[in-house]
């Protein structure tokens, strides 16, 4: 029997990441560019992205890398799909400079 929660889909995620994370070889800059390409190709909401976006960032991936997944996948996923996810990245980059500025300010 599972433990009640607050939030149980969340915590799921987070489970399940781990577990991921844990299982796999990747580094963990090839980790994070292979979930982008398949958050694009799942055709995925920013909120998908913004899950990972910050921690490829973290990871010392440029946004230049992000856009080279968006080519490299473009003739397997498809055009829509891939201006798709270049929006909903670019709104993701803007909820995690939202956060980092809110964050800064908390701590001025």
């Amino acid at each position: 029997m599972s433990t009640a929660s607050e939030t149980p889909v969340l915590d799921t995620l987070a489970a399940m990441t781990v577990d991921s994370i844990e299982r796999c070889g990747l580094a963990p800059d090839m980790l994070l560019l292979t979930r982008v390409a398949a958050l694009a190709a799942a055709d995925a909401p920013p909120i998908s992205y913004a899950a990972h976006i910050g921690p490829a960032l973290r990871a010392g991936l440029s946004a230049e890398q992000l856009q080279d997944v968006l080519v490299a996948i473009a003739p397997i996923v498809g055009t829509a799909r891939v201006m798709t996810a270049a929006g909903n990245i670019a709104q993701a980059l803007g909820i995690a400079i939202a956060v980092a500025d809110s964050e800064a300010e908390g701590r001025g």
